[in-house]
């Protein structure tokens, strides 16, 4: 007889485990089903995101910013190193050690809050009296209630052959044996710009190719401007926008990209190539059409603003949905379904979540960009302030960077905040507060921020919002 669950959770990266351990908690019998194995051959949670995107890009972040401080910054503090060098197996043994510790944890939080784990890949079978039948390896559950939390993967180019050795996606640019000479990638995105910036300081010659005209898009222009100066002039990143790329050729020494780029052809040979082109969403497989799921034109599952589905007590969370794919949007969906099925009033503002480029230095900022505000004939006023005017910036040198408040011109509820610091992750967090408060800018410059902090800088840009800088 087919187990029965309440509520089956189709994949368990952050929206999909947090979903499971949030619907669990509120009593819901549920299950949740993963078919990640990891390089040992053992089945694990986690998803992407804890296996081979966010936790372990961010420890070689880490080691490589360590790295660049022992032989480029230490001496501006008196420190004198000599004869350092880096053993890059063990940075990677730290890697996979922390993901094995943050895996092996969602085990642990599925035991405590009585998540039943299923091993392997679930396929959507049909809807009967009971709910609906997933199959699961050769067997099959049965459903009230399914959320669809499958994750996404990273886009290839067609014809080109990723191998995860000479030619790359983020899984095999976390694994890399060597330092390569010559580093090729394309794409100038979030994970081009981490995992290039991670090479780059270990010793790597970084050259990459971006096919759009303009450099981060998505950020604020002076976000933008501030980015491409510190990746270009002040790390070394080559970055080509506007090329259109042509034929690649893998042999035994390595790669080669023809492209074209202000008309020119031109040709890049390198010893490794990442492919950082964007990601797709993980419904191939899914048995979608056998249950009559409805998905966009992109592969996407089209969802309401609650993460309903076009089918009764079937939701869809995280990447495979509309609006930014970032881990932490998915957790705050899980959330909101688990408790929309126990009965609850939940919702996420998506105007309000936060992005983060994990670069040295960071890149931060949630709501409205200053072209955005153009477009749409909003009124709004602007205040920005260093942090090479903020003294616990110098003394920990890392002065690069501002804070910019968006702010309406009438009302003074703020719209956008912007920042650029090596701490901009952390620092992003009061706006995001704020702006679900509808706080404005006087209510930032009027909140008392300790001396000397980071914080400061905030502060500083929400008075510079209303021409009451101090500091500047």
């Amino acid at each position: 007889m087919a187990q029965e669950f309440d509520l089956v959770v189709i994949g368990s990266g952050p929206a999909g485990y947090v979903c499971a351990i949030r619907a669990a908690q509120l009593g819901i019998k549920t299950a949740c089903v993963e078919e990640w194995i990891n390089p040992k051959g053992e089945p694990v949670l986690g998803g992407t995101c804890l296996n081979v995107g966010c936790i372990p890009s961010k420890a070689l972040l880490e080691s490589s910013e360590n790295y660049e401080k022992v032989t480029h910054k230490f001496a501006d503090h008196g420190i004198s190193v000599t004869g350092a060098s880096f053993d890059l197996a063990r940075m990677i043994a730290r890697k996979d050690g922390i993901v094995e510790k943050m895996t092996k944890g969602i085990e642990f939080l599925f035991r405590k809050n009585k998540v039943t784990w299923i091993k392997g890949h679930a396929s959507l079978q049909a809807k009967g009296a009971n709910g609906y039948q997933i199959a699961v390896g050769g067997e099959t559950i049965s459903a009230r209630s399914v959320v669809i939390a499958s994750g996404s993967r990273a886009r290839h180019l067609p014809g080109l052959a990723v191998d995860n050795v000479t030619v790359c996606d983020n899984i095999g640019a976390l694994t890399f044996d060597r330092v390569p000479k010559r580093l090729g990638v394309i794409g100038a995105g979030v994970i081009g710009l981490e995992l290039g910036s991670v090479w780059k300081r270990l010793g790597a010659q970084v050259t990459i190719l971006e096919a759009l005209p303009t450099f981060l898009a998505a950020a604020d222009e002076a976000v933008a401007k501030e980015a491409w100066k510190q990746f270009t002039t002040n790390q070394g990143l080559d970055i080509h926008l506007g090329v259109q790329i042509g034929e690649i050729k893998t042999t035994a020494k390595g790669v080669t990209i023809q492209y074209q780029e202000n008309g020119e052809a031109k040709t890049l040979a390198c010893d490794r190539l990442i492919v950082s082109i964007g990601r797709i969403p993980n419904t191939e497989g899914l048995g979608a059409e056998a249950i009559g799921l409805k998905l966009d034109a992109r592969g996407f599952i089209e969802v309401d603003a609650q993460c309903r589905t076009n089918l009764p007590s079937v939701y869809a969370i995280g990447d495979v949905v509309r609006g930014p794919m970032l881990a932490h949007k998915g957790s705050e969906e899980g959330v909101m379904v688990a408790e929309l099925l126990a009965g609850q009033k939940a919702h996420v503002n998506l105007d309000t979540i936060p992005w983060v480029i994990y670069t040295s230095p960071e890149i931060a900022w949630v709501g409205q960009t200053e072209a955005h505000l153009k477009k749409a004939g909003i009124p709004y006023k602007v205040g920005s302030s260093l942090f090479i005017n903020n003294g616990r910036a110098r003394g920990q040198d890392e002065t690069d960077g501002f804070v910019k408040v968006l702010a309406h011109a009438t009302t003074d509820e703020i719209l956008g905040v912007h920042i650029v610091n090596t701490h901009a992750s952390e620092l992003i967090a009061e706006a995001v507060v704020a702006m679900e408060f509808h706080a404005s800018s006087e209510d930032i410059a009027r909140i008392v921020h300790a001396h000397p902090t980071l914080s400061e800088v905030v502060h500083e840009a929400a008075l510079a919002a209303d021409g009451r800088a101090l500091h500047a």
